[in-house]
């Protein structure tokens, strides 16, 4: 790209300067010039190779955030940066995240800690991710549709993401807090069982949080809990092991499914 606006750069520079040697080049090509509107395009041309530009970068971030969302489980647990996946979620679901005739663009806010990479299955791990998140926005979009227009306005909704090390500096701790619609405390005992969801019949299917514990604990033997009251939003605290103790143990694929709300 850098070549091409290179070429356009010059070009305009020639043009400009046949301009000033020739202010008036003959009625034949004013009427041209007028045709195609001329200072129209030297004004939009380098706009548009500047878009071009910013949609081949998008594409890139989003390959990039892909590989890494996507990455093959091996046998075993091998280092991860959790940074990655948590930014390679927030990617993919961008479009989920913007504004839409219902409500306001989500705000995500992200409090990174300094952390290790730690051992991990990233696949499995990364759709944990997915599914809390995309859960999360659901959550959202019902807190928004409950809403009258008025608390539509005053409130701002976001997603919060921070992530520290634990006092004993053996495990990383994850946090995802939304202020969307929140649960009452016998929604929460229930979130991570096998089929429940809050969700009318076709809507909710009730697997993707039971995959996410069961991936956290049984894969990783780490834990996942969830804080929540009702119109306050919902807080996913995922604690993980800096070295995860299942490395001699052979991995199993789980299914895979991206939460509806509960």
């Amino acid at each position: 790209m850098r070549i091409a606006d290179d070429y356009v750069t010059d070009l305009l520079n020639l043009i400009h300067l046949y301009q000033q040697q020739f202010p008036q080049p003959g009625a034949a090509i004013e009427d041209e010039i007028d045709a195609m509107d001329l200072e129209y395009i030297t004004l939009d041309f380098p706009k548009v190779l500047l878009s071009i530009q910013e949609s081949a970068n998008r594409i890139r971030e989003i390959s990039h955030s892909l590989r890494i969302f996507s990455r093959s489980d091996c046998d075993r647990p091998v280092p991860f940066n959790v940074h990655d996946g948590l930014d390679s979620t927030l990617l993919i679901l961008k479009h989920r995240l913007r504004a839409d005739e219902k409500r306001a663009e989500i705000e995500v806010v992200k409090n990174y800690g300094d952390l290790p990479n730690i051992e991990c299955y990233a696949g499995q791990l990364n759709q944990v991710f997915m599914n809390i998140v995309a859960n999360e926005i659901e959550a959202i979009d019902d807190a928004s549709a409950a809403a009258d227009a008025n608390s539509q306005l005053v409130k701002p909704y976001k997603i919060v993401l921070q992530t520290s090390l634990t006092s004993d500096h053996q495990h990383i701790q994850i946090r995802i807090q939304d202020n969307g619609i929140g649960m009452s405390e016998n929604v929460c005992q229930k979130v991570f069982d096998h089929l429940f969801t809050t969700k009318d019949v076709g809507k909710g299917t009730g697997l993707g949080l039971a995959i996410a514990r069961q991936v956290v604990v049984q894969k990783h033997q780490g834990t996942l809990e969830v804080r929540s009251n009702p119109d306050e939003g919902a807080e996913f605290i995922i604690t993980l092991p800096i070295s995860n103790p299942s490395t001699k143990q052979n991995s199993q694929n789980l299914p895979i499914a991206v939460s509806a709300p509960v």
